[in-house]
């Protein structure tokens, strides 16, 4: 009887010369060995090029979620003024729907690192596109302000979802080796779709209707189900615990208070005593929440993620102070050609232009930047330019030559993009499998924090500066002030990360050093 191909056990090619007759010439056996052990070798190479291929789909298919759901954030704003005239309202009123966008996302996020747990990260990531999809349909249809708001609602819920867990399903099928790429792909959709956004939006406000912004998001949500069908794998912990309901609401309630006070603080002219009281229950619940996760033995985020050096020094503490530099230039810099220098709209997008530009520019040479360098050296000095050019946008002047300003701006951008994803795929490096919904989830809530901190800190030092000089709106000689703190700010955020190891994530970049060691 002959035996069943492939029945036979497989024997590691380093074992086979001990398997051999003694009668075997030692020739034959080399070539032998040699033949099977190129076979293995070559089998593990395949399979690692399966493992890159996916990890590159599936992030690729999480990024064109992303995508849809930033364009949806940028191009809404330049439809405020059309809506309000079709709701019959005064066009500040618009503004509700940005806010409550924002709350509602805030009181989600920290719900989703357990939601993907309990019924599976691609199950809640095709429900929360389904979610954004639907109520984006709606919010195009919607005939008064209190349906958009209603709806805006709705869309925000399936955004706070949508984030923290397609990230977890990059981090789970992404080896180490491949986070760099990974983590690379799914940030493009914050670089290109501030570029797209406001030039698209302007121009279906202008040659369609105001409807079509929203309307245009179903066949992109549509296409990003199909994909996430396709290629996205189930993935279910096996006990994620029962949902800590305490922990969800104090979590909930403290962030949406902190970010409504960030908020107010920039657009609200009602004195600084509810801002203050918003800001206070927001710090006073949190610190409820950070004792009650301590407390308990199923939390609904696991806190020890912070007792990684990596993830707190590139999310809570350096990193949250490096994101408020960098996130606070892309609200100064419309503000600075417009009322500094007196440009129009169109003449301030076409500078923002080569501000994005140059962060879709750095995209090519992140992976070979971090492999040459580290994550220590590339933070470090990468922030250090980032706050620099931050600071000299500070003394740009209307005289300034064209090709200078255009520089300055492609070399923020370019060092933008770089410390995003640096910072993004360092927090993720040493973190562990039961750690990452938790983790995925915090990263999630501080980056939401860090942009609108960013947004306030500018704002303030405008405010200030304008009022010591007893003006009410800014001038030339504020915005220097204004981008000069920004810049101070990441010039010590970028300092801070001295204190990393030289070794840092290298397992992750691939960095030369470790590769010797």
């Amino acid at each position: 009887m002959h035996p069943v191909r492939g029945s036979y056990p497989r024997i590691p090619a380093r074992q086979i010369s001990d398997r051999l007759p003694s009668c075997f010439p030692a020739a034959v056996s080399r070539i032998f060995i040699g033949r099977s052990m190129a076979a293995a070798e070559t089998s593990e190479n395949e399979q690692e090029a399966a493992s890159g291929r996916q990890a590159k789909i599936v992030a690729l298919v999480v990024a064109v979620s992303f995508f849809m759901q930033i364009l949806d954030g940028t191009i809404v704003a330049t439809s405020l003024p059309q809506m309000a005239a079709s709701f019959n309202v005064q066009p500040v009123s618009m503004s509700i729907g940005i806010t409550v966008y924002m709350l509602t996302m805030a009181a989600f996020i920290p719900l989703s690192g357990w939601l993907g747990d309990r019924f599976g990260a691609r199950r809640i990531f095709l429900m929360s596109i389904a979610v954004f999809t639907a109520a984006s349909l709606f919010c195009g249809l919607s005939g008064s302000l209190t349906e958009f708001v209603l709806w805006r609602a709705v869309q925000a819920a399936g955004s706070a979802l949508m984030t923290p867990v397609g990230r977890i399903i990059v981090l789970k099928n992404a080896r180490k080796s491949e986070l760099v790429q990974a983590i690379a792909l799914i940030t493009w959709p914050a670089l290109t779709a501030p570029v797209v956004g406001p030039v698209l939006g302007g121009f279906i406000t202008t040659y369609a209707s105001w409807h079509w912004n929203f309307l245009i998001n179903i066949p992109i949500g549509i296409l990003g189900m199909g994909l996430a069908l396709r290629f996205v794998p189930e993935q279910r912990e096996i006990d994620p615990g029962r949902l800590d309901l305490v922990g969800f609401v104090l979590s909930a309630a403290g962030l949406t208070f902190l970010l409504a006070a960030l908020e107010l603080s920039v657009k609200w002219d009602g004195g600084l005593l509810p801002v203050t009281l918003m800001l206070a229950a927001g710090i006073v619940l949190s610190v409820m929440a950070i004792r009650h996760f301590l407390a308990v033995d199923n939390p609904l985020l696991d806190l020890s993620a912070f007792r990684v050096q990596t993830f707190s020094m590139s999310t809570l503490s350096a990193g949250t102070a490096c994101r408020v530099a960098i996130n606070a230039t892309p609200f100064l810099l419309p503000l600075l050609f417009q009322l500094g220098f007196g440009l129009s709209s169109i003449a301030a997008g076409t500078y923002l232009l080569v501000y994005f530009l140059g962060n879709l520019g750095m995209k090519t040479v992140t992976t070979p930047l971090l492999r040459f360098f580290g994550f220590r050296t590339v933070l470090v000095l990468n922030g250090l330019i980032a706050a620099l050019s931050i600071a000299a946008c500070g003394f740009l002047t209307p005289d300034t030559p064209q090709f200078v300003i255009h520089a300055l701006l492609f070399l923020a951008g370019l060092s933008r993009s770089m410390e995003f994803t640096a910072l993004n795929t360092l927090a993720f490096a040493d973190i562990g499998p039961a750690q990452r919904s938790s983790a995925s989830t915090l990263s999630s809530m501080l980056q939401q924090a860090s942009m609108l901190l960013g947004v306030a800190v500018a704002a303030a030092v405008l405010n200030i500066a304008s009022a010591l000089r007893g003006a009410d709106n800014p001038a030339l000689a504020d915005f220097r002030w204004a981008f000069v703190v920004v810049g101070v700010i990441g010039v010590i955020s970028s300092l801070r990360f001295l204190q990393l190891p030289s070794g840092a994530g290298a397992e992750v970049s691939g960095h030369r050093k470790f590769q010797k060691n």
